[in-house]
């Protein structure tokens, strides 16, 4: 039998890390987690050390760092605790690791992502904001160093479930006319603009078909999660923004769809369960157990689909101008719909005012090349800027 697979986690307590972690736990004889990485979350990271006994743990903030310690010291486990980004980023690219699942939420995954694919990984992308905002510099990478790249949002990993054999990355050669990524539309698609306006952060974090983080909750009820997708789905296929459809499909039992010169449709159905993708990474090109639910297409019945409502919904028209712009103008609306989701999250903002931040942080912030990883952080911290005064303005 073949050594298991030695597993870094970034992300470990957050929805992805905990379903990728049960996805281990069925597969003791593959995978062998070798660090575990988490932002403040004592207990769950705590738990999740007791249980998988990895060689390092990781965390962000330096008070949690030194809890986590105690207590793992307390019941004898030899976890190694260390903290800052630096940290992450030198488990991430450890010599002894071949697999990395890169499940950080937003801007802070991007650092760690990248020194996975800079050390050669096969990388498990769970964070989109490390091709949303270095799209080019990521895949330069990727290619530069050798690592594999495998997506896990549903969507993506979807598409290339369904890619004919040995896709290189070209559509036309390949035959394939179009991508189509379904959006579920979240929790407000039959919502008037009243009643958007009067949205909660509770209400926005109640999801129909997926258990989520309440930031990447919020982005779906807005679409913005669609729109980081379009501009994923650009850089994990080569392909342009007007070969990237969405189309709203309430269920969430087609997770995407490719569509043939020759008028095939091929899809990727299954329970809206983030356990499927994750699976399929990790055992690839292997299938494996991945405790999700068979489909049962005789309870589902029917399917339905619909076009987005952009007009309600203007998130994903921000994001494909972003795209069509380039340069910084992706990272631009990353940070701005970070700094908006969080300010609605704290009952700062109206729901229907997150679109307005980013669109005026893409306005107010100039155009520029993301020739390095310089650029891109500094164009983040500029619209950072920019955002908060378009918040300062809406208090």
């Amino acid at each position: 039998m073949a050594s298991p697979q030695r597993l870094t986690i970034l992300g470990s307590t957050g929805s992805i890390g905990v379903n990728t972690l049960d996805v281990v736990a069925r597969h003791r004889e593959r995978f062998e987690v070798f660090a575990l990485t988490a932002n403040c979350q004592v207990d769950r990271l705590f738990q999740q050390c007791r249980a998988f006994r990895p060689a390092h743990a990781v965390m962000l903030d330096e008070a949690a760092a030194r809890a986590l310690r105690q207590r793992l010291a307390g019941e004898g486990i030899p976890t190694e605790v260390s903290v800052g980004m630096e940290a992450m980023e030198q488990v991430a690219a450890d010599p002894g690791v071949s697999t990395v699942m890169a499940a950080i939420v937003g801007a802070a995954g991007l650092r760690p992502t990248l020194a996975a694919a800079c050390a050669g990984k096969r990388v498990l992308l769970a964070n989109k904001e490390s091709l949303v905002m270095a799209g080019r510099i990521f895949m330069d990478a990727v290619a530069r160093h050798g690592a594999e790249l495998l997506p896990i949002d549903s969507e993506h990993n979807a598409v290339f479930q369904v890619l004919p054999s040995g896709f290189r990355g070209e559509l036309a050669n390949a035959g394939i006319r179009r991508i189509l990524l379904t959006a579920s539309g979240g929790p407000f698609g039959n919502a008037s603009r009243e009643e958007l306006e009067a949205v909660t952060p509770e209400q926005a974090c109640a999801h129909p078909n997926w258990v989520m983080g309440r930031k990447i909750s919020v982005d779906s009820a807005t679409l913005m999660n669609k729109g980081l997708e379009v501009i994923e789905a650009h850089w994990l296929f080569r392909a342009r923004p007007e070969q990237i459809h969405v189309v709203v499909h309430p269920q969430s039992v087609v997770h995407s769809l490719v569509e043939y010169v020759d008028g095939s449709v091929l899809a990727q159905l299954g329970n809206p369960d983030m356990r499927t993708p994750i699976a399929y990474a990790l055992g690839y090109p292997d299938r494996i157990e991945s405790g999700v639910e068979p489909l049962d297409l005789l309870k589902i019945g029917a399917l339905h689909f619909r076009s987005p409502d952009l007009a309600r919904f203007p998130c994903l028209s921000l994001a494909y101008e972003a795209l069509r712009a380039g340069g910084i103008a992706p990272a631009v609306l990353n940070a701005a719909n970070e700094v908006a989701v969080a300010a609605f999250l704290e009952h700062k903002i109206p729901f229907t005012a997150i679109p307005s931040v980013i669109l005026q942080a893409l306005e107010g912030v100039a155009d520029g090349a993301a020739a390095t990883l310089e650029d891109i952080m500094d164009a983040d911290r500029r619209a950072r800027a920019v955002s908060a005064e378009s918040l300062a303005c809406l208090a």
